[in-house]
């Protein structure tokens, strides 16, 4: 029905092709200038937070092990939104106001160091203890021994989630949108608030998302071929 009106209408046709032109740029840059880095540089933190969660995990030192879990534990029950919103909302009325853009940043930190974690943590359980024990016996310490034994071998193991973890990542960026980062699905809203084509806006937002991930996608196949040379079947 709503594609038949459109068609029925030259008018209206010419129209949203001259909406849909003009807005692919602002769209673009969204993307470009706050989507894709807010993506990179909370992956970046988040990757090395989940590192250190799952080490403290596996450390055998109870107050850590304690606080990793309690923070694991809060992330994971708690819905990334209301994440997003107690750290932007929330705490400027204890005093503390944070950017939009930072505030994302640890938000989407956050959150991705607390899944991250349990994908790292599983991988390096995974690593027979066989390896542990070669280590240890040529002399290397328990830090040595993760760094130059465990860490290597459980990368390879985890790359492949992490990857659906960063492509999920992409799309989460969304929600910054509701914080006032100027993202690409932000940038949408306020084209959309000017011309009144909601429908035709959001189309276009999913469409770019949809073009970002299936590239990522593509990287991540190539990235996994390359990585199964060097595993044994």
């Amino acid at each position: 029905m709503y594609l038949t009106s459109i068609f029925a209408d030259p008018e209206r046709l010419e129209r949203l092709i001259t909406i849909a032109q003009s807005s692919l740029l602002p769209l673009m840059k969204g993307a470009l200038y706050n989507t894709i880095p807010l993506t990179l540089i909370s992956f970046s933190i988040g990757l090395v937070i989940a590192v250190l969660t799952a080490l403290a995990r596996i450390s055998g030192i109870k107050p850590l092990q304690i606080i990793a879990r309690i923070y694991v534990s809060i992330i994971r029950g708690t819905p990334l939104l209301v994440q997003l919103f107690i750290i932007f909302y929330g705490l400027p009325s204890a005093g503390i106001t944070i950017d939009p853009f930072p505030a994302a940043v640890i938000g989407f930190s956050l959150n991705m160091g607390a899944y991250s974690s349990e994908i790292i943590r599983a991988a390096i359980l995974s690593i027979p203890k066989g390896q542990w024990e070669a280590a240890y016996s040529m002399g290397m310490t328990y830090p040595q021994a993760i760094k130059r034994i465990i860490l290597p071998q459980a990368s390879r193991v985890s790359i492949p989630p992490l990857s659906n973890s960063f492509i999920s990542l992409v799309k989460d960026t969304s929600l910054a949108s509701l914080i006032l980062v100027a993202e690409m699905f932000r940038k949408a809203q306020e084209i959309a608030a000017t011309n009144y084509e909601f429908l035709l806006l959001y189309i276009q937002a999913a469409m770019l998302y949809w073009v970002i991930c299936f590239g990522l996608s593509l990287v991540q196949g190539q990235l996994e071929r390359r990585l199964d040379r060097y595993i044994a079947k």
